[in-house]
């Protein structure tokens, strides 16, 4: 397993020509300072003061200890569910032995990271195994892509009580903000992670947003910093003690929404645009993380689809945006294991080492 964190050098020609943009950028929007940033005493420091039980705080320092980031209060997590809405051949099909949960596991173990994120199916095959050796995160909905025609609804596929029954520490969910099963899976979701903090275990949203008027003409909405911040805010409502969104590349989704004509939509602020958010993508990151209570829930970026010869590059870029916004990590999927064994380590563990690098600081 690698140890040697990223040289400025290295970095800077992974980042290319946004590497001044994004090492050297200084926030002027929510000041470092007024956050709570990521450390090695955050249970401590911050989730001590919550109602959350004495299991749940052992479990998330269980996460935070665990890995090659162990002790520096930033987690690297391997996600893989994707065979359920992406479906199991086309997420396998470039690495099949990945259709055993055994070496899903070993690969999260073998690439260093904090924790496992997965199906019911896949942890529970290797519960026994593996669920004392690495925190497990059962994901507990899924969008299934198999009824025709197909559509966007997540479903739950395992119980809170399930996940304790095999040992996890956590447990995870999607809803689909925006959509019109939004309601239903709000109702759903506070009621799982309410019974997951009984049962001892922390709880990770991904909070995403569905709706086909987000898409308009070339830019997708689905991306942008005040749409996906207010989906955060949510989520930190339903108590997600850890908050997963996908990096955000634009802004002023409210401004285009009630653009539209259709009457108004939603609620902002102008201040949002003049103040708090900027063009520079870490400060569009970083309106999502104040959306976490200002970093009480810590915010992880999602890894996003693998493209090949460039993932390298890319999963680099966004763990930098996301440290430098005063985020806790990265959750990377996809770019891991559609690759070779040892590929897909390397991957992680240059995610890792931003988080290790002293040269990436807080901007």
């Amino acid at each position: 397993m690698s140890t040697d964190v990223l040289s400025g050098s290295r970095l800077e020609e992974l980042l290319g020509d946004e590497a001044d943009t994004l090492l050297n950028h200084r926030s002027t929007t929510i000041d470092a300072s007024e956050l709570h940033l990521p450390g090695p005493d955050f249970v401590d420091r911050i989730v001590r003061d919550t109602d959350r039980s004495s299991t749940v705080l052992r479990n998330l320092q269980w996460l935070f200890d665990n890995g090659r980031l162990g002790g520096t209060g930033y987690v690297s997590i391997l996600p893989v569910d994707q065979g359920i809405e992406h479906s199991g051949g086309a997420s396998f099909a470039p690495n099949p032995k990945y259709f055993d949960p055994d070496k899903i596991v070993e690969l999260a173990v073998e690439g260093g990271c904090n924790a496992v994120a997965s199906t019911v199916g896949v942890l529970g095959a290797v519960g026994r195994k593996w669920a004392h050796h690495i925190p497990f995160i059962v994901k507990l909905n899924h969008n299934e892509l198999l009824t025709y025609p197909n559509g966007a609804d997540q479903i739950m596929f395992a119980s809170p009580q399930r996940a304790a029954d095999m040992g996890a520490a956590g447990v995870g969910a999607t809803i689909y903000f925006g959509s019109e099963n939004s309601d239903r899976q709000i109702v759903e979701v506070a009621a799982a992670f309410e019974e997951a903090h009984r049962l001892g275990m922390f709880t990770v949203l991904w909070c995403y947003l569905r709706n086909s008027a987000f898409k308009q003409g070339d830019t997708d909405y689905h991306l942008s910093a005040d749409l996906t911040g207010q989906a955060n805010h949510l989520g930190v409502t339903i108590q997600a003690d850890i908050i997963k969104q996908k990096l955000p590349e634009n802004n002023g989704g409210y401004t285009a929404m009630n653009a539209l004509g259709n009457g108004s939509y939603g609620k902002t602020n102008k201040l949002v645009y003049d103040q708090l958010t900027t063009d520079n993508p870490i400060d569009l990151t970083r309106y999502q993380l104040i959306n976490c209570y200002l970093g009480r829930s810590p915010l992880i970026n999602s890894g996003g689809a693998s493209s090949g010869a460039t993932d390298l590059a890319e999963a680099v870029r966004t763990a930098v945006i996301n440290k430098r916004a005063g985020g806790a990590g990265l959750i990377s999927g996809r770019k891991a294991f559609q690759r070779p064994t040892a590929e897909g380590v390397e991957l992680l563990n240059a995610i890792q080492d931003v988080y290790l690098s002293s040269e990436v600081t807080i901007a």
